[in-house]
């Protein structure tokens, strides 16, 4: 995400992540994930993100559209070999390497 802004010269801008709040324990611990992974990629100067957590009930556009989207990525993960009519949609939307590769640029798993 961070590469993205840079290339679109937004990287020193404070950018809001949407998460869907889950409950108190796991929030905390996905926000110190998300602080601790910024300060990986960057210790002299920690990425520009700010966490949002909103409830379920907020019924957010863009989380729905995370929604639909995770399961055809998943399972491109997890079965790279079995056909996949969304993800083959969804990836032509993720940034490539010059080579036109996703993984690694639009297409990262995080252990």
């Amino acid at each position: 995400m961070y590469r993205q802004l840079e290339s679109l010269g937004q990287s020193a801008c404070l950018t809001p992540v949407i998460v869907e709040a889950r409950g108190r324990k796991e929030d905390d611990s996905l926000e110190l994930a998300f602080v601790g992974c910024g300060m990986q990629q960057c210790p002299e100067s920690p990425l520009p993100f700010q966490v949002v957590m909103v409830p379920k009930s907020a019924n957010s556009a863009g989380l729905q559209m995370a929604d639909l989207m995770a399961r055809p990525v998943g399972l491109h993960h997890l079965r790279p070999d079995q056909p996949n009519r969304a993800f083959d949609l969804i990836q032509t939307k993720l940034r490539r390497s010059p080579a036109g590769k996703i993984e690694g640029w639009g297409f990262k798993v995080i252990p």
